[in-house]
This record gives C-alpha cells, structure tokens and sequence, in this order.
C-alpha cells in the first residue's frame, strides 16, 4: 500500500497509455526505449483510425504502404523494447495521488502517469432513421460491415477522406456506389478524391444531405434533399431488395474517460500545454483527441513521443518521492532465472506461430483445470476445418482434450465447439464456426475464463453478475475480419464463466445465414438476448449486464 492505496506490484507501471494508435504506439515506443515499465490499453484493435487507409503515401521515410503495416511496424518495435500490450476497455480513472489506477474491463492497473491516446470515433448524422436501422442497413465501418452488402446498392454519407477511400472500398462488395456529399466537392486530397469520381461503379451527388431511411427487413428507403435548390428525391429499392447506408462524417473526440476532470473546449477537445500535459497532474495527452490545427498520422506521432518524453521525467520524479520502481514480472523471472528455456521447434504447416505458442503457453499454465472440446460437426468443409484446428489447439497442453460427438439429425447449429469440464459438464460456453481471425484471443480467454481462475472483475461487477438468478442465453453474431467483435464476446464469455444460469454462444455469421435472415443482421457485432432482444455494436461488461438485467 502506498498513499493509502493498494497496488499489485505485477499490474505497477510508470505509465499507462490508454489508446493503441500511432500516438500511443509511438510513446510506448519511446518509454520502453528509456526503460520505463509502459502498458498500452486498447478497447478495439491496435493501430486505430488508420489501419482501414489501404494507401498511406505521406508519412515521411515510407514511400508507401497501408495504414495497418505501419502501425503494425509501430507496435513492434514498440514490443521489442519492452512495452506491453492489452486489449480491454477502460471503464474509469482515479487519477488522484501518486499512484493512479485505470480500471479496465479485464481488472485494475496502477501507474505514476496516464497517457490518453483514444483519438476520436465516427461522428453520427442524426437523421431519421439513423439510430433506428443501425445494424440493419446503416454502418459506420466499410471493413467490418462491407461484405453484408454484396451485390446490393450502398449509399456512402460525407465528403472527407474516408468518404471517398472507403467508397472504393466498397466497390468491391457493392453493385453501385452512390456518394452524397453536403458540400459542392470532396473535401480531402484531389488525389484521394478522384479516385472515387472516376470509379466506373460510382456516383457522386454534392450539396446533398440525407432526411431519412426507413424500410421492412433491411432499409428500402431513402430521401435526401438538395440544399442548394432544395429538390427533395426519394429512392426506393426493387421489391424483395434492400441496401446500405454508410455514414462518414468526421469523427467526435473520445474524452468521456476526462469529461469533467481535464479540461476540454467547447467542441469537447482536450486542452494541453506545449508539452503535452493537461491540467492534471500526471495527465498527458496526445493525437486527434487533442486541440490542434491539423490531426495526421505524422502529427500523432510527434505528439507521442513529445509526450512520452515529458511522461520520463514525471515518472522518474515519482519513483524517487515514492522509492518505487515498477518492474515487470519477466524482468524478475530473468534475475533469479537467467537461463533460458528451450526454443519451440515450429513448422510451416503448423496453425500457430512461435510467439502465438509462447503466448498460449502463458495461458495454459495458468488453467486450474482441465477442459474438454467437443465438437458437433456435419458434412461442410468447415466441420473438417474446426476438427483440424482444436485438435491442433489441445495438442499444445495437457490442459485441453478432444472429444467429438454424434450429432445424430444434421443440425443447423453445426458445427460447433462446446467447451466442458472433464467430466462433460457444459460451462456455457461455444463457438459455432471456427474461431480464427479476430476471435482466437477471445476464445483462448474464454477458455481461460472456464477452467479458472480468470480475468479479475470489480467486485461490484461480481456481484452483479452472482444476482442472475433466471436463465439467459446470449448468441453473439461475429466476422472474422471485425476488430469491434471481440470486446462483446469477452465481456458475455465472462459473464457466463461465472454463472451457470448464463450461456454465451458465439457464431461465425459467414457460416450461419438463417441466423443473418432471422435477425435481419447487416452489421456486427450482434447481441440476441434470450432469442428476442437484439443489441448491435461493441459492450462492455457492464453493459452486458445492463442488458441482461433490462430484459
């Protein structure tokens, strides 16, 4: 305990960065360098708004590549020093006394400094409809939503430069294209924008803005309204056919975790000094979340490693007025260990990497109990698929067995993996389809979740979670390719892992159409609560349970 406050020393850093863009990447990047115990906290996917920019042709030294090898690159060699990464969503701050704490869907972490990093997220129209048909026609992200839109017309809300880029984008789902711009050009890089005024597949209308959507089993209806003559037009879809609606107006300042602790302006930016800090103590800030003219990859970047050097000093003077020097636990290990284990061999053939076996390994050590997989397959390719890639799975660890059951009646729920105690008892946990992509991280922590002791939840969450007292059945409707999935299927996997009255079941949508055409989903993720109640977008745990306790 230190000023009152109890800390674990395994969860102490120097500094938190809350953000996993290039701003934060690049103050991690420079903490670590210096050699400064730094965590960076992301809700989503590492990298932020850029990764989906296929074409980054402006950072200087890069002649060109996407926004995802960038960052990628960033957050490498961010790693290599030392930083450590987490994928959780902070839920509130204390920011009071030496020592902070962050509190995180995943638990409390303690630091001297807190970074935020959060950038900014896709700002909303407002016109009738909007809220209504989200998940249902209206999306915000052309790389997690685009597929649900294959062969239909899309119109695309905005003139800036997601507007046009992800236009383009969209051109690879979408039968045609239509852009509906407020202004009477593109508002970005001629370059950029001309990419999309001469793409055979699009359209663009200017000085245009959007009135309403509506429509049965998808949208089917749009109206929008020309400003400069005010002609109003009215597009209806052919009977039986429906189509999307991608909104990219700009983006609103994600500062709620500050909001009435820093000080922000009148558009909800929040204000620093030259050197990054805020007007808390041991509060900094940097990126597009910022007051500031320009808000680039190239200026995010300065803005980090500014930051992360003002963060040395603050955090050098607190582990001298508090004599405590966080340390990792790695960095102990190697003190009283310094021999090093034996490397793993690896094959080209085989499913998981070296560093995803060292991370499993981690993982698997720490189950408290075995668990057994069990498998109800059919006859598609995918029920091969999923046998091949558990069996790989349990191979690893003594911790995890196979077990594949007759399914009897072909079943429209297969395949599917249910994970179990040794003694076949169900945890309430299953993945239909096989959890790839986004979903591995999810899935090994759901197995983590079961067998025990798990993730640390508040105790008030806790609590909340013990009171369940009726069955509640959670399906959560996923892609592969979506970075916004996994946060929702930890947060439900928990809840379940905790009480036996609740089961969470996940399902790879590309396999499961009549659950796509059940629920009309155009957009993930999707929530269905007890078959009824459907929810789309991202949750944490406390609005799962928010949820649960509303139905």
């Amino acid at each position: 305990m230190k000023n009152g406050r109890e800390y674990n020393a395994d969860r102490l850093y120097d500094v938190v960065v809350v953000g996993g863009g290039p701003a934060g990447l690049t103050a991690a990047l420079y903490l670590a360098r210096a050699k400064y115990r730094v965590l960076v906290i992301e809700k989503d996917h590492f990298g932020g708004q850029i990764t989906i920019t296929d074409e980054v042709v402006n950072y200087p030294g890069v002649r060109k590549t996407s926004g995802k090898e960038l960052t990628e690159t960033m957050r490498i060699q961010a790693q290599n020093f030392g930083a450590e990464f987490l994928l959780a969503e902070v839920e509130r701050l204390d920011l009071n006394g030496d020592i902070k704490t962050v509190h995180t869907g995943r638990g409390e972490y303690n630091c001297f400094g807190v970074l935020m990093a959060t950038g900014a997220h896709p700002r909303k129209i407002g016109f009738i409809g909007e809220e209504e048909y989200k998940g249902r026609g209206v999306a915000y992200c052309a790389t997690c939503d685009g597929e649900f839109f294959t062969g239909k017309d899309v119109f695309v809300i905005g003139g800036g430069f997601a507007a046009a880029e992800e236009s383009v984008f969209l051109t690879k789902f979408a039968r045609k294209v239509t852009i509906l711009v407020r202004e009477d050009d593109f508002t970005c890089a001629k370059s950029v924008a001309d990419q999309a005024k001469n793409h055979e597949k699009i359209s663009v209308i200017y000085n245009t803005v959007v009135e309403e959507v509506s429509g049965e089993n998808g949208l089917n209806y749009i109206r929008y309204r020309d400003i400069a003559t005010d002609e109003v037009t009215e597009f209806r879809a052919d009977d039986g056919e429906s189509f999307g609606v991608f909104v990219f107006a700009g983006y609103v300042p994600a500062t709620s975790l500050v909001k009435g602790t820093a000080e922000l302006n009148e558009h909800g930016y929040i204000i620093t000094d030259s050197s990054q800090k805020t007007n808390i103590d041991g509060l900094y800030a940097a990126g597009d979340m910022c007051v500031k003219p320009l808000r680039q990859v190239v200026t995010a970047v300065g803005d980090g490693a500014l930051a992360a050097t003002e963060l040395e000093k603050y955090a050098a003077v607190m582990q001298r007025k508090t004599g405590i020097v966080p340390k990792s636990p790695v960095q102990e290990v190697k003190k009283e260990a310094p021999k090093q284990a034996a490397p793993i061999k690896y094959s080209e053939d085989e499913l998981f990497s070296p560093e995803m076996k060292a991370q499993l390994e981690g993982v698997f050590s720490r189950m408290t109990q075995p668990l057994v997989l069990t498998l109800y397959l059919d006859s598609r390719p995918v029920s091969n698929e999923l046998k091949g890639y558990m069996t790989s799975l349990a191979a690893l660890t003594e911790k995890l067995s196979v077990n594949v059951a007759d399914i009897g009646a072909p079943s429209e729920e297969a395949p599917v993996v249910k994970v179990c105690l040794s003694d076949g008892t169900e945890t309430g946990l299953a993945f239909h389809g096989v959890p790839g992509g986004h979903e591995f991280t999810s899935f090994v922590l759901g197995l983590y979740n079961a067998a025990g002791p798990g993730q640390a939840v508040d105790a008030e969450v806790k609590a909340d979670i013990d009171a369940i007292d009726k069955k509640t059945d959670i399906k959560i409707l996923v892609s592969l390719s979506c970075t916004m999935c996994p946060d929702l299927v930890m947060a439900a996997q928990r809840i379940a892992s905790l009480n036996p009255n609740v089961t969470t079941e996940v399902y790879d949508i590309n396999h499961f159409q009549w659950l796509k055409d059940k629920y009309n989903v155009m957009s993930v993720p999707c929530l269905v609560l007890n078959d009824d109640k459907v929810s789309f977008g991202k949750k944490n745990i406390r609005q799962v349970l928010e949820l649960i306790k509303n139905n």
